[in-house]
């Protein structure tokens, strides 16, 4: 498993325990929130060029959230 940081690790037992709701479009909520970043002046410019690159990607990828 990819080492996540400490806070996502909490939300992935959150989650898988039932205690957090679960979001069924979850690529479409990641591309929105990462675009949210991508977007936000107060972070550093890579953080936001990170945000974006990982965004489009997801875009381009061969995602389906309509299912």
């Amino acid at each position: 498993m990819y080492p996540y940081s400490d806070k996502t690790k909490n939300l992935i037992n959150l989650i898988g325990s039932g205690d957090a709701a679960y979001v069924p479009k979850a690529i479409t909520c990641a591309i929105k929130t990462l675009d949210e970043i991508a977007n936000d002046t107060s972070l550093p410019e890579t953080t936001r060029e990170s945000a974006a690159f990982a965004a489009a990607n997801l875009v381009l990828s061969d995602y389906n959230d309509n299912d």
